[in-house]
């Protein structure tokens, strides 16, 4: 059958061709559908004929007259095409079909029935479709097959398109908010000598011109650091990141990051930036504080209460986390029936148990603070307690969606912990940090008190209540088998 279908529509393409261009270079465009449905009955009254294109989406031919439905990119209108009012009236009848581009120009009118139309009085195709939209034959109901061929889950679904309009206004936010507080606005390096910032395992990369491999940044953290270093008082950066770890509803391989950092300020004054940063991105986006996941509503608005990293691990887990040895932490998680890979040290095992003990009991949103040294290599301790670091994660709905403390700027501390994860490393931890000599080396040359933050689109898909993967416009996907 689609086979037959492809065939008749190369013959509707060679017939349109003896006349006119199916593939012209221009359009002519008035406005877009959605102005002329604000506009229509201003447009009635001052008359004259205009220019509007789209999609047809329907397509009714009743013989002399034939009414057809076109769509933009946020509006839909009916066209009417008749014998006697259209000069193209033939060709538009014997080679259109719905999924062609169109142009029509005429005056607007009302049908007998009260709807908003275009009466032509010229008609062209402006792109013919050879391939009919999977809507016409067998629908798309497969989620791979709607994420593979993303461009015909948005020709065919105005509500996904609409969340990818949320997307960028989820972003915009963001960087306009941040410039509001006179943060700079940076781009850094893709490669990296040597990865740092974060506990994951990076993509390896071949640089032909320097013969040396490099790898793709699994963090934005050192670079923006090394500007503080340089005289920088406020920076982020919204760029891409590349982590080569497992898919899940959560986690993706390359996905979108910002990252700011706050020369003279501590992580108390970030927990309040970015808790004003989240209510005005959730605002915008949806006009209301209150975001659903699965059954469950989100509260953003308001002050967020403080979680105390250690009174919830006791709570939830158990564990004293001042006196819990690798072997206690190791029996918990084997009782949780998490898979342990060897030599794990005790910050991995920590986090582990955490996840799923702590975590998915904090719904609303709050502020985790304070969690033990080895879990953060770069974060500043507690002057009150070494063995804590200052910092918080912001997690709503069981999961977390970013994350920021104050910084390390001791490059002795800095290198002594660098230290721990390299023995880690060399023990099996795929994940542990790298030494970066050159970002000590920065902080030897001295980096003011300070404050960082990160966050991802992951909190766009959680805000979406769907799987991140969904909410990338091309995911990367298994390459297809002919």
């Amino acid at each position: 059958m689609l086979e037959e279908i492809l065939e008749e529509r190369r013959k509707k393409l060679e017939k349109y061709k003896e006349t006119a261009d199916p593939y012209p270079a221009e359009a002519r465009r008035d406005m877009s559908l959605s102005e002329l449905s604000e506009q229509f009955n201003e447009l009635v009254e001052k008359g004259g004929s205009l220019d509007i294109v789209g999609r047809v989406s329907a397509w009714r031919d009743q013989g002399k007259i034939i009414f057809l439905d076109i769509k933009d990119e946020l509006g839909k209108f009916q066209i009417v095409l008749s014998e006697t009012e259209c000069a193209d009236f033939v060709r538009a009848q014997e080679t259109t079909d719905i999924g062609d581009f169109v142009e029509a120009s005429g005056i607007v009118f009302k049908t007998k029935r009260g709807e908003q139309s275009l009466q032509a009085k010229n008609f062209r195709i402006i792109s013919k479709n050879l391939r009919p939209l999977p809507s016409e034959w067998y629908g798309i109901e497969d989620i791979e097959l709607k994420l593979r061929k993303r461009y015909l889950d948005l020709a065919l679904n105005p509500e996904v398109r609409e969340m990818f309009i949320k997307k960028d206004i989820f972003w915009n936010t963001i960087r306009e908010f941040l410039k509001k507080e006179k943060f700079h606005e940076v781009e850094t390096s893709v490669l990296e000598a040597v990865p740092g910032g974060a506990e994951a395992e990076p993509f390896v990369t071949h640089h032909n011109a320097l013969d040396q491999d490099f790898f793709l940044r699994i963090s934005l953290e050192l670079p923006l650091k090394r500007l503080l270093v340089g005289g920088f008082e406020k920076v982020f950066e919204i760029g891409r990141i590349f982590r080569n770890e497992g898919i899940d509803r959560e986690h993706l391989q390359d996905y979108t990051q910002m990252e700011c950092y706050w020369a003279y300020a501590n992580y108390e004054d970030m927990m309040r930036l970015t808790r004003e940063m989240y209510q005005l991105v959730i605002k915008n986006m949806f006009d209301s504080l209150v975001t659903h996941r699965g059954d469950m509503d989100i509260n953003w608005g308001g002050e967020w209460p403080k979680v105390d990293y250690y009174e919830a691990f006791n709570r939830e887990a158990g564990i004293d986390l001042t006196s819990a040895t690798v072997d206690d932490l190791k029996k918990k998680a084997i009782e949780l029936g998490v898979r342990l890979e060897p030599n794990l040290g005790r910050g991995r095992l920590i986090d582990l148990v955490y996840k799923k003990t702590v975590r998915p009991t904090l719904l609303q949103p709050c502020f985790l603070v304070n969690p033990p040294a080895d879990i953060e290599p770069l974060a500043k301790r507690l002057v009150n307690d070494h063995h804590r670091v200052a910092r918080f994660q912001i997690i709503a709905g069981g999961t977390e969606l970013g994350k920021g403390f104050s910084e390390l700027n001791d490059p002795i501390d800095q290198r002594e912990r660098f230290e721990d994860q390299m023995k880690l490393r060399e023990a099996g931890d795929q994940e542990a940090q790298m030494i970066d000599e050159d970002f000590v080396e920065a902080l030897e040359y001295g980096m003011p008190p300070a404050a960082g933050f990160g966050m991802s689109e992951r909190l766009f898909a959680v805000l979406m209540d769907k799987p991140v993967r969904e909410t990338v416009i091309f995911p990367l996907m298994r390459r297809e088998e002919k």
